[in-house]
Order: C-alpha cells, then sequence, then structure tokens
C-alpha cells in the first residue's frame, strides 16, 4: 500500500516531506534528533475537496506533484511502506513553490 493508493477524505493532502541535506559545510553531520522538522514537501495524493454549507464540492486549490510550505507543526505524521509522509488539511498549506 503506497501512498499513491492512499485516498484522503475531504481537505487533507498527503505530502512527502523533501529531505533536506544531511551534511552541513565543513562535513559536519546533524544527527536526525537535531534538525528540524522539514517544512516542504510534494503533494502525492489530494482528496475531493470539502463540502460547503449548501452541499457543494469546494474545488482543490493544490494537485498532485505541487510543491509546498506547511508549518512545522502541522499535520499528522504517518509511514507507508517504510516511507514517511504527512497528512494535513489544505489550510494547513502556507504556499505552492516553483
Amino acid at each position: 500500500m503506497g501512498a499513491k493508493k492512499v485516498k484522503p477524505l475531504a481537505d487533507r493532502v498527503v505530502v512527502k516531506p523533501l529531505d533536506e541535506a544531511e551534511q552541513m559545510r565543513g562535513g559536519l553531520y546533524i544527527p536526525d534528533t537535531a534538525k528540524e522538522k522539514p517544512s516542504q514537501g510534494e503533494v502525492v495524493a489530494v482528496g475531493p475537496g470539502k463540502l460547503s454549507d449548501e452541499g457543494t464540492r469546494l474545488k482543490m486549490d493544490v494537485s498532485v506533484g505541487d510543491k509546498v510550505l506547511y508549518g512545522k507543526y502541522s499535520g499528522t505524521d504517518v509511514t507507508l511502506d517504510g516511507k514517511d509522509f504527512l497528512i494535513l488539511r489544505e489550510s494547513d498549506i502556507l504556499a505552492i513553490v516553483p
């Protein structure tokens, strides 16, 4: 069951966090416990959208393949097929980056 087979509900989005550089200048390595949580990732799955009060489906502003910025503490971390992903609401996404 990979991330492509996960179907988020409502306005939720599955994001694969982008790996930050493992090595700093000067050859120093940062241990995993000292690294900050990434705040940029790629959208791998998108829900159908939130229902409005009138019962119509609202269109999502993000789509699969978009690179996005999100808050450091947003969403829920999940592991699928040994890979880490983040499930968050579309409203937790701050921006789409080129």
